[in-house]
């Protein structure tokens, strides 16, 4: 690494339960800022940048008009207000049909419901689209005028045929929507533009500087990580927590609990489970419970270093992390988050580790799909703001009963980004070659057996939990 940099931008709003929706202006200013701040910081000439790399959330629905302004606010990756526009698509093609198209179910999070809300709820705004495009997409849409995507990218829209690579014309045509509305399709580590003389005047970058394709965060942050080949696995927990494995056929869960995308490698695809609220869980407890007089939030760290203290299996404490629905295994927006088990001797800090061991039982649940679809794991890397914490690693590597592993570098899905610049600008022959030079591990974690015991235990209650509360919020059985 020689320099990185981070802008905050505006966290979603939330209008109304379900809802999730940000200003795409603001990922881009955030994004000019961050670069600037990076070339800065490793006292850089733009003549020294070879290639830019890109990568971002997936899922969001950008909508532009005619001259290139946003529509109205992006509906994002968390937003699961789509259900009828789920169902009615699925009634229209049929479950199975839907997934030998696009390998994966029609969920609330993937743009095409989005899409089709906006139509059915906000007529006049959609008459006004001319461009639908992904979040990291439109950041590049103002850096070089280009509308583009990358196949990973664009296997979360609902509208790719997957095991093919290509927009699919029958989801196109079932969902009346126009093959001109869509950016052109590339693999991650093609040049697809350049930055344009108002990028460059923006970020300080070099008109005319290549820019690849890229990837949507899951597969640049796996590449990241050196997840390119069957075999070894990550688990990331950001907002959202994912299991991520590479396979080299696009396999499939035929009950599509699992997702089935296009890799950020020509020719391969990876499967992955998804957590709705996996760090979300901790910011939820922390930005509510954890504030004191001042209003001022009291950290991470300190909150994990009394979750220290407590046992394995929180004193029987169980949280679910249903904050925002659940897609694996459960594919149910309204599934609901649980605290289980409280007693009046259960304290915070109880609270607090229930909710990084309930995190961690969720993304089990993918490990055990993968033993299903027969998905081999040899090695598990952890990845995101959990792979920062010694607790939540520990916790990890006790509920999945296997040692895990962190890469020296922390930036995830960025520095893949930046590994697909590399490819793209020659300095790699593959993506396989440069995660061999540039991907290394720093740390291996092993699980302790007694935790492991107990945690085992835990889990299967946990697993009890979501059948026994799922009628009490009318999810569908």
């Amino acid at each position: 690494m020689v320099s990185s940099a981070t802008e905050e931008h505006q966290p979603f709003a939330s209008p109304q339960i379900g809802w999730a929706e940000q200003q795409p202006e603001d990922w881009w200013r955030a994004s000019y800022i961050a670069v600037r701040k990076a070339i800065a910081g490793a006292n850089l000439s733009a003549e020294e940048i070879a290639c830019v790399g890109f990568s971002g959330q997936m899922h969001g629905a950008v909508m532009l008009d005619e001259q290139g302004n946003v529509v109205r606010p992006a509906l994002i990756w968390c937003d699961v207000r789509t259900e009828k526009q789920c169902r009615d698509l699925t009634a229209k093609i049929g479950h199975q049909r839907l997934i030998q198209l696009t390998c994966n179910p029609a969920l609330a999070n993937f743009t095409l419901t989005k899409l089709l809300w906006v139509g059915e709820n906000e007529p006049e705004n959609w008459k006004r689209v001319r461009a639908v495009m992904l979040p990291k997409d439109y950041v590049r849409f103002r850096l070089t005028g280009e509308r583009a995507t990358d196949l990973a990218d664009a296997s979360g829209t609902l509208l790719l045929d997957v095991a093919h690579r290509r927009w699919s014309p029958e989801m196109l045509e079932a969902a009346e929507i126009d093959e001109r509305l869509l950016p052109s399709l590339h693999e991650s580590s093609d040049v697809c533009g350049q930055i344009s003389s108002k990028g460059a005047a923006e970020t300080g970058l070099r008109v005319g500087t290549p820019v690849v394709a890229g990837a949507g965060d899951q597969a640049a942050g796996a590449t990241g990580m050196g997840i390119v080949a069957a075999g070894t696995v990550s688990a990331t927990i950001g907002t959202s927590g994912v299991v991520f494995a590479a396979t080299d056929r696009p396999a499939l869960d035929p009950r599509g609990r699992m997702h089935t995308f296009c890799h950020a490698i020509p020719g391969r695809w990876h499967v992955m489970g998804v957590t709705q609220a996996a760090g979300l869980s901790l910011r939820w407890f922390r930005d509510n419970f954890a504030v004191d007089s001042s209003g001022a939030r009291e950290s991470y760290d300190r909150l994990t270093a009394e979750a220290a203290k407590i046992p394995a299996g929180s004193d029987g404490l169980l949280w679910t992390p249903y904050l925002m629905g659940e897609r694996t295994p459960h594919l149910d927006s309204s599934a609901r988050g649980a605290l289980v088990g409280l007693t009046a001797s259960h304290t915070r800090a109880h609270v607090v580790r229930a909710i990084l061991e309930g995190v961690a039982f969720s993304l089990r649940d993918t490990f055990t799909l993968f033993q299903e679809m027969d998905v081999p794991v040899t090695n598990i890397r952890l990845g995101g703001g959990g792979a920062r914490s010694p607790l939540w690693r520990q916790i990890q590597a006790d509920i999945y009963g296997r040692a895990v592993e962190i890469v020296e570098a922390e930036e995830g899905a960025a520095y893949g980004a930046a590994i697909l610049a590399g490819v793209g600008a020659g300095m790699w022959s593959s993506v396989d070659a440069a995660c061999h030079a540039a991907v290394r591990v720093a740390s291996r974690v092993n699980p302790q057996p007694a935790s492991v015991a107990t945690l085992n235990a835990s889990y299967s209650a946990f697993r009890r939990i979501y059948p026994a509360t799922r009628e009490i919020f009318n999810s569908p059985s």
